[in-house]
Parts: C-alpha cells; structure tokens; sequence
C-alpha cells in the first residue's frame, strides 16, 4: 500500500477510532488500527472485539492499495506532532509501515491485517432511520444514570426499546432510573428491546457527531449498528434481561411541586459544597411555598438554602443523594420542572411540567 493524504483530514477520525481501542490488551493485534486502502480513501478500523468503530478517510493520492494495522496510539501520537496542513505519506512495505512527512520519517512496525478480528454480526431484524442528533440525545438524557460494573451485568448499559413508531431509551443503577423518548417516522414492528453496553454508549456520544444527518440503526438479537456518511458502529448487546421499568415508574404520587430549574439547580449545588465523596446525602424539606435543602458532614459542618415554590401540599422531608438530583435537573434544560412525591419512603419523580417524555425517577435514602 502506498497513498498520500493531509494531516488535519487524519486527525479526527484516526481518534475516533482509537478511542475504542483498550489500552491493555490481551492481544498484540488489538491495540493497532486496521488501515485499509482502496482507490479513494483508506478505511481506519478499530475494535476491542465488544464495539468496533470504521471511518473512511478521503486521500489526496493513492499508487498501490493494500491493507496492514499498526499500533494506533503511536500513529495517532506523530500525527498530532505534525505541524498542521502538513502532507503525509504512508508506505507499506513487508512487516513495516514507512510514514514521511516533511523532513519528518518514521517507520512503524505492522501485523497482518488478515488477522485483525472483526465482528461479523448476523442477519439484521430490525432497521431505522432517524437524525443522529435525536439518537444522542436519548443518549444523553439517560446514560448517567447507568451503572458502573454492577454484578447485575444487565444494568451496566441503557436499554433501546423499539415499539410502534417509538423508541424509548432507559437507563437504572438501582437508585435511580432515567426514561425518554422519541418519534421515529417509520412502523418499528413487534416490540423489541436491545441493552446497549456502557463502553458503546460513551463511544456513541464522540461517534454521533451530525445534527440533521441521517443515521441508519440496526438490530439483531445479539448486535446493534449504526451508520452514518463513511462511518459505521458496530457493538455487542448485553445478555440479559431488563428490568419492568415501567412497574418501576407507575408509584403512586400524589403531592405536587413546581420549582424554577435553575434556581433549585444552584440551590443544590451550593449545598452539595459540604457532602463528600463517600456521603453526597442532603434533606430536602416541603413546605407551603418553599423548599428547604439541607447538609451536613462527619465534620459536624452544615449547610442549608431554599427557594420557592409553588406548593400547598402538607409538608414532608425527604433524603436524596445530591448529585442524583442535580443529574436530573442538568438533563432536563427546561425553565421549570415538576417534582412529585408521596412520603418519605417513596421516590421522587421529576419531569418536565405536562411532559411525560422525559422523566427521572430517584429514590430516597436514609439520613
């Protein structure tokens, strides 16, 4: 292989790619990048064998086509070094990968890309079209409240559900659980749900890029893939099943709040100043027309702020854990939302006022 191409084309995808890529690897072949060149552009592709991430760079030359991998944090690493606008040229020749730019050489060592693993999925069920930028968006509106290497491995991603013309995204760690939705113009069929893992769903946010362009979304049982203009996702989904969220959902609260979002926002944060790492518990207090929130640390400091609200319900004390909350409300990024309780055992469910769409259901916790 042998082609010419501009530095400042390669950075972008070249990191998109690598990113996937796990720093420790069990295989020497699984920390290099799949350069794939055909007569217009090379293929950069990379792969932890979980989620595998293809990009098509555009190149200003092409003499040979041909194909090697080479480590990709290296080659990522001398082309950030290059000066910008910069030309390079890349030639593979036996074992070695000659890179020329400038007064600049480099030779980096290869392996065959016949070797390098790829996920082959089956065929696919289900496909989907719809803007990348409503896909992200489910994205962001649930993904924090995934877990973290929970041993109820089903919880460690954020679950699609296709139904009708809907998608729904949802995501639990056990204390709290995220729901949103969206339209998609075309009929989905029987209902189906895949659990995206957490890795995808991080690589996703850096992968859907596009505001209005179109992606393509496709499901099998055990895969899901993503397309857009010159790139394509692929991941494994989770094994498992999710849990009932909507029994999970439907508690009954009766008592009613509406508050500013921002102003309880802040409110939040500034009493978050004096929890901790280990203990982010505060008291939110209910009253007529206000809301109290409290804190306290092994350090016998305290803290304490309200605001008002539109409230004249009898009055009720809760604990939540902080970060939690302002989770929800950063998410939200409405003018006002809608907070609804029942007692101090049950959650707190907050939305947006008269929107369902989206809502972010927390549970207390003892203080």
């Amino acid at each position: 292989m042998k082609c010419k191409l501009d530095r400042d084309t390669l950075i972008a995808p070249l990191q998109l790619v690598t990113n996937v890529i796990e720093r420790r690897q069990t295989l020497p072949i699984l920390a290099n990048v799949c350069l794939d060149l055909k007569e217009e552009a090379v293929t950069l592709i990379g792969t932890d064998l979980e989620v595998e991430i293809s990009q098509e760079v555009a190149v200003a030359k092409v003499e040979t086509t041909g194909s090697c991998t080479v480590t990709a944090r290296k080659l990522l690493d001398i082309c950030r070094a290059l000066p910008e606008g910069s030309s390079i040229s890349l030639s593979g020749q036996g074992a070695q990968l000659k890179l020329q730019s400038g007064r600049s050489r480099y030779t980096l060592q290869t392996l065959s890309a016949k070797e390098y693993p790829r996920i082959e999925p089956a065929n696919w069920a289900t496909r989907i079209k719809l803007p990348a930028a409503t896909l992200r968006r489910l994205f962001e509106k649930t993904a924090f409240s995934m877990a973290q290497q929970d041993v109820r491995y089903f919880l460690n991603g954020v679950l699609l559900e296709f139904s009708d013309q809907q998608v729904v995204a949802v995501a639990t760690d056990g204390h709290r659980l995220a729901r949103t939705e969206c339209a998609v113009e075309q009929e989905v069929g029987a209902t189906q749900q895949a659990i995206v893992p957490r890795k995808a769903v991080l690589e996703m946010s850096r992968f859907l890029t596009g505001g209005d362009e179109e992606i393509t979304m496709e499901i099998n049982p055990n895969h899901l893939r993503i397309t857009r203009a010159g790139a394509v996702l692929t991941t494994k989904l989770i094994d498992g099943k999710f849990p009932d969220y909507r029994a999970v959902m439907n508690q009954k609260l009766t008592r009613e709040a509406l508050a500013e979002r921002q102003p309880l926002y802040d409110v939040l944060a500034r009493t978050a100043v004096l929890t901790n790492d280990k203990y982010r518990g505060v008291r939110v207090s209910i009253g007529s027309g206000e809301l109290k929130v409290s804190a306290h640390n092994p350090d016998q400091e305290e803290a304490s702020d309200e605001i008002a609200i539109v409230y004249d319900g009898d009055g009720l004390e809760i604990g939540f854990n902080v970060t939690y909350l302002m989770d929800a409300l950063r998410a939200l990024r409405t003018d006002q939302v809608q907070l609804a309780f029942e007692d101090g055992d049950s959650g707190c469910l907050i939305r947006s006022p008269g929107n369902t769409t989206t809502e972010y259901l927390i549970m207390p916790m003892r203080l």
